[in-house]
Parts: structure tokens; sequence; C-alpha cells
């Protein structure tokens, strides 16, 4: 079966699939500087998986679409100190954060 003659939807989700559990690949995308280095990566591994997938099929399709607009913008809301969860429970405190009193989330209701 030619992978390419699939809809991009149904191409973004093997990629999907394939992404998960490549240590690797996750690595390298979680080291990004921007959107624009993890659609390279991206495209890399579609490549590999022979998808035919493009750039604008990546910026356009969620989830990637997503990810990608994550990587480029500060999320809209962070809860606790977005540290994290291995860094976040190190005994050792960082000398500029010591001082600081640790903020509270409340909740939204």
């Amino acid at each position: 079966m030619n992978l390419r003659s699939l809809p991009v939807s149904q191409r973004i989700d093997l990629l999907v699939k394939a992404l998960d559990g490549a240590e690797k690949t996750n690595r390298a995308l979680a080291t990004c500087a921007d959107g624009d280095a993890m659609v390279e990566i991206l495209l890399g591994a579609s490549a590999k998986l022979g998808l035919g997938l493009t750039r604008r099929d990546l910026t356009e399709t969620p989830p990637i679409r997503d990810w990608i607009w994550f990587k480029n913008n500060d999320p809209l809301i962070t809860v606790g100190d977005s540290k994290p969860r291995y860094q976040a429970r190190s005994s050792e405190v960082e000398p500029s954060r010591a001082a600081a009193p640790r903020r509270k989330f409340l909740g939204l209701f």
C-alpha cells in the first residue's frame, strides 16, 4: 500500500504513532529552539517512513500544528512553577528561588 495516497490526517496519525516511544526523535524535538526546527525533524521522520508529508501539512494539521504553536509561544496558563517534575522534586534549591515565596494555584472557581 502506498502511504502517500492516504489523506493527510491519516498520514499525520501514522507519524504521531511512529513517534510514540522513539526516544532519540522525541529528545531532539524537546530540545528544538523553535517550531521551525521541529518541522525539520518531523519532515525527516516523515521521509524515513515514506509518508511524504510537506511543511504545510505539518504546520496546518493537528496535533502537530498544536505542538509547533506551543513550541513557538508561551502557554496561556501554567500551573505551578513550570519546572519538570524530576527537577521540582530535587532536594537542591536554587539560590535565586530560595528567598522568593512559592506561588500557589487556587483554582478557577
